[in-house]
């Protein structure tokens, strides 16, 4: 059993090819070493921050814990606030991320394997 408070956690800038526009933080909560499996992330996002276009290797669920934000694919976008439960399947296009006029949080719950979409 692995239990952690995000409180004792430290969150950590982003600042890779992923980001298109900042500040985002994360927070691992629970890291795929030790699970072998899934990682579970804190990420936070400031007004108008957000990701760049990416994909994942496997299935993603992001759970909105805080703000106004934006999901996305190629096809549209839907906007999310706390509650909100979203599910992205392995190799779908997307980004996620801020509202021009608020933070936004999620917790993410995924396995490794993000890369920038072509």
């Amino acid at each position: 059993m692995i239990v952690v408070n995000a409180n004792d956690v430290k969150a950590v800038p982003t600042e890779d090819e992923i980001v298109g526009m900042g500040p985002v933080q994360r927070k691992e909560l629970i890291s795929a070493k030790d699970t072998g499996g899934f990682s579970v992330l804190l990420v936070s996002f400031g007004p108008g921050a957000k990701l760049n276009f990416h994909t994942h290797t496997y299935e993603q669920i992001l759970y909105v814990t805080e703000g106004k934000g934006v999901v996305a694919t190629k096809e549209g976008e839907q906007s999310v606030t706390p509650g909100t439960v979203i599910y992205i399947e392995p190799g779908e296009i997307h980004w996620h991320g801020a509202t021009e006029d608020s933070s936004f949080s999620h917790i993410a719950i995924q396995k490794p394997g993000i890369k920038l979409a072509e």
